[in-house]
């Protein structure tokens, strides 16, 4: 009677237990991953992969991950802000400036040489927007605020030395304050999204572009271009863009405590930096690629970077006056993003 009794009692425990049992069991939860970039690039390998490995890792399983590079869940580029914001994909990695105008504040980073290097540029942009842009991207939950490593010039048949080489040259531009220097610099700009580089200098309808280092081998611009043109870090970077990873609010806040607190170990300012850093990590390996096709570099010494200072200060007056036909304080904004990045290069290795 005493055994039957308990066998019963157990098969009782064990059927109501069963829900019980299998919540504890904490089956894991897919975030749709969803990117513009090339799944050979170095911010896809190095930055991204390396982030979902490491949520996954540490999340013991709870978060996976399904990984979507190359628009492959559909869309635009331009579209990758919304796909997040209306619940489409999970978590996107995008350019902000392919919303011309929709994130106003954090264009102060797209100025022309405002940027040191990647990491401590990216430290305070996530710091710049905390503070002084909370509203900007409201309409996610932003897990890092990046920027790339220092912007250049890649042409197919004009070496750049100085601004008056660049007249009449069509130009790709990836953002609206870009695309306007590279006007003050005496270019044609054209504007125009990462992958659609290869396509246009293909059919000559570019004679060139402005990207970092590290995207070259990704759209074959190494290929495709003979000549490029870089300043030399003493004399400050031409330019760098942001960049978002931000999840869908709502499944943000659908997640049990424990995954979000993983998810919130490897977001913010930590998660900025590392992006940032990873990101301009590319740039070495890709101008030994260029080095090793015998394509010819220029670098810029600090009287040369002066002439396009001066050409392209224009952009920063224009960018403050917009700002505060808006209704924000341009000049606190800027001298604050300045003093940001000052700060976070002090205390960050390049």
């Amino acid at each position: 009677m005493i055994k039957r009794r308990t066998i019963v009692q157990s098969a009782v425990a064990t059927a109501l237990g069963a829900p019980a049992l299998t919540g504890f069991a904490q089956q894991s939860i897919t975030l749709r991953f969803h990117t513009f970039m090339s799944p050979m690039s170095n911010v896809w390998v190095n930055m991204h992969k390396v982030w979902m490995d490491k949520v996954q890792r540490e999340s013991e399983g709870r978060i996976r991950f399904e990984a979507y590079p190359a628009m492959q869940l559909g869309g635009a580029p331009v579209q990758l802000y919304d796909q997040a914001r209306d619940g489409v994909v999970d978590i996107i990695w995008t350019l902000t400036g392919y919303s011309p105008g929709r994130f106003p504040c954090s264009e102060v980073f797209d100025l022309p040489f405002m940027m040191t290097n990647a990491e401590a540029t990216s430290k305070a942009f996530w710091e710049f927007i905390q503070t002084k842009a909370s509203d900007e991207y409201k309409e996610v939950h932003p897990i890092a605020l990046q920027v790339h490593g220092p912007g250049m010039f890649h042409t197919r048949d004009r070496l750049i030395k100085a601004p008056d080489d660049l007249r009449g040259m069509e130009m790709r531009g990836p953002t609206r304050q870009i695309t306007k220097m590279l006007g003050y610099l005496g270019a044609i700009p054209v504007g125009m999204p990462l992958p659609q580089i290869p396509d246009a200098l293909q059919k000559g309808l570019l004679d060139g572009c402005v990207i970092p280092w590290d995207v070259v081998p990704s759209v074959k611009v190494h290929e495709l271009t003979k000549f490029h043109s870089q300043f030399d870090p003493a004399s400050g970077a031409l330019y760098t863009t942001t960049f978002v990873t931000a999840i869908n609010k709502r499944k943000y806040e659908s997640l049990p405590p424990d995954v979000r607190k993983v998810l919130d170990a490897n977001s913010g300012m930590t998660a900025s930096a590392s992006f940032g850093r990873a990101h301009q990590g590319g740039d070495d390996p890709a101008r030994k690629l260029v080095e090793a096709r015998g394509n010819v570099t220029h670098t810029f010494g600090q009287v040369e970077a002066q002439e396009f200072r001066r050409a392209a200060s224009q952009v920063e007056v224009e960018w403050v006056k917009d700002i505060e036909s808006r209704g924000f304080d341009g000049r606190d904004l800027l001298s604050t993003a300045r003093a940001l990045i000052e700060k976070h290069t002090k205390t960050t290795k390049a």
